[in-house]
């Protein structure tokens, strides 16, 4: 029976929790308090890359848990929602921190979208968060808590909120300007890792998928984050956004510099 209940979360026989945290650069003490789990959440933001690299050169995602470690951890790679959440889920597991997961629908888009982001929540200190490292470059950038319902919530130089829905769900929104814009909603029934096997399916091989239209690559830091798309890169420090355009033969090199991404050659 314990078996059975663990398969509804990412399973990886491979992860080494000490190689994780060298790999994000962590070296204090873990602390099951809402400082230390935000501070591991953003040292792996700091470290590791939102990037659908894999997706652009039409190669299969996997969501086996080992395939994860070995591309984030072993070869320095980042990924999107699923491997880097599941990833972070891990580092949960590990440590002992309750949580689950569940399906949101971004809104990011105009027009219908399937629920298709992987969210975490967390029970820390007796109190509800949602988890997220994987919505690139609007990522929450610590645990936010689910009771804080209709307040501006800063994360550095962003601000966030969260609004119930006339269904009942969660809306989180960040400011852009002056005004509200949706992010994603969803509401708090449980999803196995399973689950979501056939939204990965969707977003690395249908050609609706923003995934399939367009190269992205996003990477947190303290100041602020760079954000790559296609042949352009936001630098974004302190609230200041600078633009550069580059030609396609930049890209390796844009991508190990700015991101720390170097990869295979095929």
């Amino acid at each position: 029976m314990e078996q059975s209940k663990n398969q509804y979360k990412i399973e990886a026989t491979s992860f080494n929790l000490q190689q994780y945290l060298d790999r994000i650069k962590f070296s204090e003490e873990i602390e099951l308090t809402i400082e230390g789990i935000t501070k591991l959440m953003r040292s792996q933001l700091f470290s590791v890359p939102f990037e659908n690299i894999d997706v652009q050169s039409k190669k299969v995602i996997s969501l086996n848990g080992d395939d994860i470690v070995e591309q984030i951890v072993t070869k320095n790679r980042g990924g999107y929602c699923y491997q880097i959440n599941g990833l972070f889920s891990l580092v949960l597991q590990e440590i002992g921190v309750p949580h689950y997961y569940v399906a949101a629908r971004p809104l990011v888009n105009p027009g219908q979208n399937a629920k298709t982001h992987l969210g975490i929540i967390a029970t820390i200190e007796n109190e509800v968060y949602l988890i997220d490292l994987g919505f690139g470059g609007n990522s929450i950038r610590k645990p936010l808590k689910l009771s804080k319902i209709g307040t501006e919530i800063q994360h550095d130089f962003d601000t966030f909120t969260l609004v119930k829905t006339k269904e009942n769900e969660f809306l989180l929104q960040i400011m852009i300007g002056q005004e509200w814009s949706n992010l994603y909603s969803f509401d708090l029934t449980p999803q196995r890792w399973i689950d979501f096997k056939p939204a990965n399916y969707y977003n690395y091989s249908h050609q609706d998928s923003v995934f399939t239209q367009k190269l992205i690559v996003v990477l947190q830091n303290p100041l602020g984050k760079k954000i790559l798309s296609k042949n352009s890169l936001k630098v974004m420090t302190n609230g200041v956004s600078e633009i550069f355009s580059f030609e396609d033969s930049q890209l390796n090199t844009i991508l190990e510099t700015e991101f720390n991404l170097r990869l295979e050659k095929s």
